[in-house]
């Protein structure tokens, strides 16, 4: 028997390192709405703008192993928008302003509908890369609702980045906080959950239905 004491116990396998990382990629990206709902109460952008710049980072690092090879894989549309969150995040930093702070949220709105207007220029479409993790070689019909379906989460996009702008200019620094840390996600569990639904209940079954004829 090995004892724990002598240090001599077995390596960490790959597999729970990778598992590991992805766990904490995961987490930066969920304290991202807790860092914004809470900005109000802090009272501090600066203070802000580094944990923002922290979790950039954190995801960068964890998500796809080493730093340097993660930043390897990145596309000409990933350095676009990761140099922009971080100069957003940089530029809290150095001139703590409230306002800067306050138009992140539309940055990251920005950033989302660059990297998934991309995809409907060069394909396969953002929500088709998802599909694909489960389908390999997805019908036409799939690819044609999931091309349709990344262009709605576009639209998406462009409405809350420009009403977020809005939030920013004219709300008071609680109800920016709440709607951009906490009622945007109320709202996109909404939409997943009816483009679920419409899926399963309606989609799937019309495509189903015309094959069978």
């Amino acid at each position: 028997m090995v004892s724990p004491l002598r240090g001599d116990e077995p390596p960490v396998k790959p597999a729970t390192r990778g598992g590991a990382r992805r766990l904490l990629a995961t987490l930066a990206k969920l304290a991202y709405p807790v860092v914004i709902l809470c900005a109000w109460r802090w009272g501090s952008p600066r203070f802000v703008g580094l944990l923002l710049l922290t979790l950039l980072w954190l995801q960068r690092a964890a998500g796809t192993g080493p730093l340097a090879a993660s930043l390897r894989k990145l596309t000409a549309v990933d350095w676009a928008v990761a140099v922009t969150l971080n100069v957003a995040s940089v530029a809290i930093v150095l001139t703590n302003s409230a306002l800067v702070m306050r138009l992140y949220p539309s940055l990251v709105n920005l950033g989302l509908l660059v990297a998934f207007s991309a995809t409907l220029v060069k394909g396969p479409s953002m929500v088709e890369r998802f599909a694909r993790m489960t389908y390999a070689d997805p019908p036409a019909h799939v690819v044609r609702y999931t091309r349709r379906v990344t262009q709605l989460w576009c639209l998406f996009f462009v409405v809350n980045g420009v009403f977020s702008v809005y939030t920013a200019v004219w709300w008071s620094a609680k109800a920016w906080s709440l709607y951009n840390g906490a009622i945007v996600y109320g709202i996109i569990g909404t939409l997943l959950a009816g483009e679920i639904a419409w899926r399963r209940w309606i989609m799937l079954p019309r495509a189903a239905r015309r094959e069978a004829s």
